[in-house]
């Protein structure tokens, strides 16, 4: 069923119209994910003049793999074309402070949007298409307020209103196939090979790491799962809701993964079929946990 198109609400990153808003505004910490500590309001040592990254095609290789998994889904741009009215925070640095306290809000608001947009797509949630509608418009429009606005807006609330229609979505999507209760479950490492998540919910659940390989994923409920290093070779994602590139990208695939159309096989997954490595011996209920996996992110769902 068709839905709004993700390009025409302005969900797809577009860097060329950005100033390096997440390079900028975000802070992280040595680990797994990036090469150095780097603070909130600090450039990237990796960003150009042109608010480009000038190690971009050797992010992986040069340590900073959490670069690639970040998607602000348009709001980079939204903040700096929009918000801004196109002046950057280097022509006035005046703005500097306003522009990155605005740019996470409108990200959450942009990431609602992509949320919103899949739900109009599904036929399963016909029953309530007019109001995902009526808040797609509404989470639209915010994105558009004065920074002033967008400062003061009580966020907490706008979500919650907002998941409360996904999570309706979600129920009426699974409900031929209800699957287990994982929600926000910690599987860190956990040994799900071949497992019949079939329908699951797995809202917010902690997959860093976690063995997936030939997992039936089909209509499982996926938002905000942390799928960092998940080995889903051979799993099969198709129908999976709100599953995002980002997570994707995050993960471990192969040829035999199987995935929804609407989304891209990551370019750094093998194009072939992976054999099964042996794992090591655990006691019972022991987990294999994954180095350095960087801090969790704080649970939002």
């Amino acid at each position: 069923m068709p839905g709004p198109n993700p390009r025409e609400l302005g969900l797809l990153a577009d860097c060329a119209n950005c100033f390096g808003l997440c390079c900028v505004a975000l802070p992280f910490s040595a680990s797994a994910d990036f090469a150095a500590d780097k603070a909130a309001g600090e450039p990237c040592p990796n960003l150009r003049e042109d608010f480009r990254c000038g190690i971009h095609a050797q992010l992986r290789q040069r340590g900073y793999p959490g670069c690639t998994v970040y998607d602000c889904f348009g709001a980079g741009q939204k903040v700096s074309q929009v918000t801004f009215a196109g002046t950057s925070w280097r022509q006035a640095p005046e703005t500097a402070r306003e522009m990155y306290a605005v740019f996470p809000v409108v990200r959450q608001l942009h990431e609602l949007l992509w949320y919103l947009a899949e739900a109009l797509t599904l036929e399963a949630a016909g029953p309530i298409h007019a109001d995902l509608r009526q808040a797609l418009h509404e989470t639209e429009r915010l994105t558009r307020e004065s920074a002033d606005v967008l400062k003061k807006l009580d966020l907490v609330a706008h979500r919650t209103g907002v998941n409360t229609l996904l999570l309706r979505v979600s129920e009426l999507v699974r409900a031929g196939h209800r699957g287990k209760d994982r929600r926000g479950a910690d599987l860190v490492g956990a040994r799900l090979g071949g497992a019949d998540l079939r329908g699951a919910d797995l809202r917010g659940a902690y997959l860093i790491g976690a063995d997936l390989r030939g997992a039936d994923l089909r209509q499982a409920d996926l938002i905000g799962a942390d799928l960092r290093g998940a080995d889903l070779a051979g799993a099969d994602l198709t129908g999976s809701i709100f599953l995002t590139q980002a997570q994707l990208n995050a993960a471990k695939g192969d040829a035999a993964t199987h995935l929804s159309a609407s989304l891209a096989r990551p370019a750094h997954w093998p194009d072939t079929r992976t054999e099964p490595q042996p794992r090591p011996r655990r006691g019972a209920g022991d987990r294999a946990t994954p180095r350095a996996t960087g801090r969790r992110p704080r649970r939002r769902r």
